[in-house]
């Protein structure tokens, strides 16, 4: 279990991120007096990307480009 106070955990904030992806416990604490514990989020889903089954590209969900997007980004003579 890791335990450190919120100044330092500011500045350490990916790192305990990472300790407790990794399953670490980890606690912040005013004056060392514990007040937060970090969790994992329950509904956490990481998808790294299309061709790897995690996911598949469907075609029909793409209606290609908008012209009044594209009068936004680049002008009304897009």
């Amino acid at each position: 279990m890791v335990q450190m106070n919120v100044h330092e955990a500011k500045s350490q904030l990916s790192a305990l991120i990472a300790q407790v992806l990794a399953g670490e416990q980890v606690t912040i604490a005013r004056a060392g007096v514990p007040v937060v514990d970090l969790v994992v989020h329950r509904d956490r889903q990481i998808v790294y990307g299309l061709g790897r089954g995690e996911a598949e590209f469907d075609p029909r969900l793409f209606d290609g480009r908008d012209a009044e997007v594209d009068a936004l980004f680049y002008g009304p003579d897009a």
